[in-house]
């Protein structure tokens, strides 16, 4: 692994080759000036590298590499096996990837492949090596990136299938082994040989649908590996190897994909403009883009957890993302919010997509750095002036430890079994399984860690296997509170653990469909939460959906709610046995049994949600959780967030956020100094203008 960077590095991925006109030395030179200090190169043209089979061009990038180490910026070079040549798409043709048994994804866009076929193999290995040997020793490279947001497609390819049946085989070993474990006696699905086992183009069975995507994202994973290794035999040990994740693909498994890798690297892109206000004015579905200043902490978050580490970002939006009907480019401001937010939760370097604006090809209306016209605007100008700030800052904002009060917990495999089994429907009715939710993990999930935003509190995303390989009383000691939302496949041991968390002195929140699956995402036998109930003191057998949501209220007062709190999709109907209610609903059914409970067990606590808190009640209880989620602030207006994380040298990093246009004025912890201008007197307050961001230091 390359050493820590002296600097957030920052920059954008560049492409020469597509430029209308030569001009390397104009856009190096702008690069210098505002500040840039990386570029991505080389990832998406695998027919200009190898134009004809076995005829390779290799010098083009030459003079690129060059005019970059002349003027100090690094270069991250990237292999372009997920844009193959047509040439190898008409002379292999079997290597496109099946959507669907026997339907081939048509040649024309990109990662149409099957990764796993051993012919795709035989050339992305021999142009992969060709590539890397060639410059692997050129001092402006600092690291690779292998292919490029793999796991788009989950493969139905004849070859994938055996495969699949073939893992099955080894993994449960007898047919009948498997008939137990899937329930195949259900709709006279029971096996009688392996050559039994139905394609999954119509499968209707949950425990055949979660093994299917586990073992794509072992597809992935291993394809990532393969490549990684072969970058290896070239690299320096200096050199680091990553790709870039799209956190939204089916067939990734970032916890595995990444272990193979050196340091995460993610590409998340946002809505800007007023979608990036607080107060949020509308409630936005989330997707491959996300809307909310939120969900810019919650994708940092997110490529924090893949190994518990400081990441990069490959890719983000420079302008207006996804096409010629949404031009939708960010206020003055907005970039360097978005930057700062992201590296204030660990990222140690800022690639913007791209550099120019492409004069071709699908992604024309995917605004760089520089528009058309090819001149530095706004967009230069704006990110020019960030670049300085960051290089001013050098390594006191690299190696961020980001501040967690609450960890929340991310399950792989619950995700793709609730996709299957969604308990949200897509429409009123609910007739088929394609009429449901697939992205309901994320509506649980997505609520409370929203919540927890909007109360200020910080967040250490941990995925359910990252737990399980430290002790309870260790992550007690370090998160004081862990939410498990929709934690629906679990294996006893997870569940034992969790039980042991609360034992050793946490507080364990457990939301709705935790505990309901074992690690198959059966349905378990025993009460729900299984494994849990009795120390959570609350059961249940019933559960409903909520067609409209339903207000809640605190009888007692302890966990104080406002008007606006509301219960949404689900009601778990809790009946306590020992437990205290918090809340309860105001309905005449469904009032009966209380929304939220909590008891305490061992030397700490459990607390159990029966439904999806929206936005109002998710925040209301993660201040219940946290009532003092900054240390060193008091309240804030409603535009203005505080994100903290430590720095290598034991001080306290407060990035402070103003999401709106009218300018804030707030008090500045004791002792604090600006970061960049440690002479500005902040005794007075901090003064915030319209979407801007402070940057402070404190010792404590």
């Amino acid at each position: 692994m390359s050493p820590r960077p002296d600097r957030v590095l920052f920059g954008a991925a560049y492409y020469h080759e597509y430029q209308p006109s030569p001009r390397l030395e104009t856009d190096l030179d702008l690069m210098v000036e505002a500040n840039f200090s990386v570029i991505r190169v080389g990832e998406s043209v695998w027919s200009t590298w190898e134009p004809e089979e076995g005829v390779f061009d290799l010098d083009w990038l030459q003079p690129v590499l060059d005019g970059a180490h002349a003027r100090g910026i690094a270069v991250v070079l990237g292999t372009p096996t997920y844009a193959v040549p047509p040439w190898l798409a008409r002379r292999h043709p079997e290597i496109a990837g099946e959507v669907q048994t026997g339907q081939r994804m048509p040649w024309g866009g990109r990662q149409e492949v099957d990764y796993s076929h051993p012919a795709f193999r035989f050339h992305a290995e021999r142009v992969v090596r060709r590539i890397v040997e060639r410059y692997a020793g050129h001092p402006a490279v600092i690291g690779f990136q292998v292919d490029n947001e793999p796991g788009l497609l989950l493969f139905h390819n004849e070859g994938v299938f055996q495969r699949f049946v073939d893992d099955l085989r080894q993994r449960y070993g007898t047919v009948e082994a498997l008939n137990e474990a899937w329930g195949l006696v259900y709709w006279s699905h029971r096996l009688s040989t392996w050559a039994d086992l139905w394609r999954p183009d119509g499968n209707y069975q949950p425990q055949y649908d979660l093994a299917w995507r586990t073992f794509q994202a072992t597809l992935t994973t291993e394809f990532i590996a393969w490549q990684a290794g072969i970058v290896r035999e070239y690299a320096s040990p200096e050199q680091f190897v990553t790709t870039c994740i799209a956190y939204d693909r089916p067939g990734v498994d970032d916890v595995g994909l990444t272990r193979a890798l050196d340091v995460t690297a993610g590409n998340p892109y946002y809505a800007m403009q007023d979608d990036l206000a607080l107060p949020v004015g509308h409630d936005t579905p989330q997707g491959w883009t996300t809307s909310g200043a939120w969900t810019l902490f919650a994708s940092a978050d997110r490529m924090y957890a893949s190994k518990q580490a400081p990441f990069l970002v490959t890719e983000t939006n420079a302008g207006a993302i996804g096409g010629p009907a949404t031009n939708f480019p960010a206020w003055d401001g907005q970039w360097r919010q978005a930057a700062w937010s992201l590296i204030s939760r660990g990222a140690e370097m800022v690639e913007y997509w791209h550099w120019h604006t492409n004069h071709f090809g699908t992604e024309s209306y995917w605004i760089g750095v520089l528009p058309h016209d090819q001149q530095p605007g706004r967009v230069y100008r704006e990110l020019a002036a960030l670049g300085a700030e960051l290089a001013d800052l050098g390594p006191t904002v690299t190696g961020l430890t980001p501040h967690a009060s609450l960890g929340l917990v991310y399950s792989a495999r619950s995700k793709w079994g609730l996709a299957f089994q969604s308990p949200f429907p897509a429409r009123d009715a609910v007739l088929t399984p394609s009429d449901t939710d697939p992205r309901a993990f994320h509506r649980i999930y997505e609520a409370f860690y929203r919540g927890a935003f909007d109360a200020g509190v910080g967040v250490r995303v941990v995925h359910d296997e990252q737990l399980v390989e430290r002790t309870p009383a260790d992550v007690a000691a370090e998160l004081p509170v862990l939410v498990v939302p929709g934690l629906l496949v679990a294996d006893d041991a997870l569940l034992t653990w969790l039980r042991g968390y609360a034992a050793a002195g946490g507080h364990l929140v457990l939301g709705i469909r935790t505990g309901y699956g074992d690690e198959e995402g059966r349905p378990r036998t025993e009460p729900k939460p299984a494994l849990l109930a009795d120390a959570a003191g609350v059961s249940f057998q019933e559960f409903s959906n909520l067609r409209t949501p339903l207000d809640v209220r605190s009888p007692g007062g302890e966990l104080p709610v406002g008007p606006d709190a509301h219960a949404t999709r689900w009601v778990d109907l809790l009946e306590s046995d020992g437990a205290k209610t918090l809340l309860e609903y105001d309905h005449p059914q469904f009032g009966r049994f209380p929304a939220v409970t909590t008891t305490e067990h061992g030397e700490g606590r459990i607390t159990t949600v029966g439904t999806v808190p929206d936005p109002a009640l998710a925040r209301d209880l993660a201040a219940w959780l946290v009532p003092d989620p900054r240390p060193g602030w008091g309240a804030l207006p409603e535009p203005v967030t505080v994100s903290q994380a430590r720095t290598r040298d034991g001080r306290r990093l407060h990035v402070v956020h103003n999401w709106g246009w009218e300018p804030q004025q707030v008090a500045a912890p004791a002792g604090a100094v600006d970061a960049r201008h440690a002479d500005r007197d902040l005794s007075g307050g901090l003064a915030l203008g319209p979407w801007d961001v402070a940057v402070l230091l404190t010792d404590d």
